[in-house]
């Protein structure tokens, strides 16, 4: 049976409240369409504050000056940072050993997934654990997660630290997925130096890099520099690059693919 959208919003809405909480995969089996459209229908529903996201799933309206700090950050420059978590995506192939690090762009790339297999997902993100937990268990992609040790951040849901730091010195990647707090002068930089600190290990322990970086970070700059752009393999944005910085035009990939 094909629902429409509005019998679709209806069904979602009765299970918020009798549920309180409501998972995607759930929504998705019971009405038979893809994990992605209910994904796009929590966030229709979403924008009418008619429930709230959580990863994973949903819960009933919040208002968002109750919501953590990296919730708000994550609906920040949403529609550009998973246009880029897509492109991003791609660059996943089957066999891979990558590292994740922390942002609220590179959460978004496990959402993206589609018949990947045996892939190894090393990160700090708690939040991009989750994801990539939930994309195995939609059975979008095969292979594990393992989450890095250290201490706790909820602010960014992630953990760092000497712990996390000391993991990395025993690990290779094909592939790590960077975020960051701005680019400026040639120079990739973060806010936080404890979180800088564990990008900075897995590009130097990683085959091939990609940068996420959202126009906002063009231009910008924060408190701890991760790495030069020449560092980078490929930089993922959704605006092209700008005409002083044509020195990075070949590594620079234009993400427009439409909305997700």
């Amino acid at each position: 049976m094909t629902y429409a959208k509005l019998e679709r919003f209806d069904f979602i809405l009765k299970q918020l409240e009798r549920d309180g909480k409501i998972i995607v995969a759930n929504i998705a089996d019971a009405l038979q369409v893809a994990p992605e459209t209910i994904r796009r229908d929590f966030d229709e529903l979403e924008q009418q504050h008619l429930l709230s996201r959580v990863h994973g799933g949903a819960i009933k309206y919040t208002n968002v000056r109750n919501e953590p700090v990296f919730l708000r950050k994550l609906q920040m420059q949403k529609e550009a940072k998973r246009q880029i978590a897509r492109m991003a995506a791609k660059r996943i192939c089957d066999g891979d050993t990558i590292a994740i690090d922390t942002g609220t762009t590179t959460v978004h790339m496990a959402d993206f997934l589609l018949a990947v297999d045996d892939i190894t997902v090393v990160t700090n993100s708690i939040a991009a654990a989750i994801q990539f937990n939930l994309a195995i268990e939609e059975r979008r992609m095969t292979g594990k997660v393992i989450l890095l040790g250290g201490t706790a951040n909820p602010k960014q849901s992630s953990v760092a630290g000497a712990m996390t730091l000391e993991m990395l010195d025993n690990m290779n990647f094909d592939k790590t997925f960077l975020s960051c707090g701005g680019i400026s002068e040639g120079i990739v930089y973060d806010y936080d130096l404890d979180e800088s600190l564990i990008s900075k290990k897995m590009l130097k322990h990683s085959k091939v890099s990609y940068l996420l970086a959202d126009a906002t970070k063009i231009n910008g700059k924060s408190f701890f520099q991760i790495c030069h752009l020449d560092e980078c393999t490929e930089i993922l944005c959704e605006s092209t690059c700008p005409l002083e910085w044509q020195a990075y035009e070949e590594k620079w990939t234009v993400c427009n693919g439409g909305k997700s």
